[in-house]
């Protein structure tokens, strides 16, 4: 398994841990209100930090395992795959906010709408991760 995947593995368990984190406080939050809890600063800075710095332990981690691979630059596989995926991603990305901004039309709730963007934001990003894992497990 090359550098690249093993980053690919690590991002996105980190990103499901991430959405996992982010999603549990909004859904505590808004427990007690009547509605969609707003979004809050500490909370998305919050996100934020756990996701870079799990990422640099990650990255630390997977370059002490095999130093030899940490500093590899990507083949013409590897860019092939991270243009596939990237691609993919925006797709959903794409498809997510247009989905959330079309919810806006209807019900004008905008703390749904923030979510629901950075949610298909977060979702994006897994995808590429995952897009990249298939396509190295595939052997494309």
């Amino acid at each position: 398994m090359s550098f690249h995947e093993k980053s690919a593995w690590a991002m996105a368990l980190i990103m499901v841990a991430g959405i996992l984190y982010y999603f549990s406080v909004v859904a505590d939050m808004s427990a007690g209100l009547d509605q969609l809890a707003p979004p809050v600063l500490p909370v998305v800075v919050a996100y934020i930090v756990v996701i870079v710095v799990l990422s640099i332990i990650g990255h630390v981690l997977i370059a002490i395992s095999k130093p030899s691979e940490a500093n590899d630059m990507m083949d013409e596989r590897d860019k092939l795959i991270a243009a596939r995926a990237g691609n993919i991603s925006g797709v959903i990305l794409g498809i997510g906010v247009i989905a959330a901004l079309g919810n806006y039309l209807f019900n004008y709730d905008g703390n749904l709408l923030f979510h629901t963007a950075f949610g298909a934001l977060m979702m994006s990003q897994l995808a590429e991760y995952a897009a990249r894992i298939v396509y190295y497990r595939g052997g494309f």
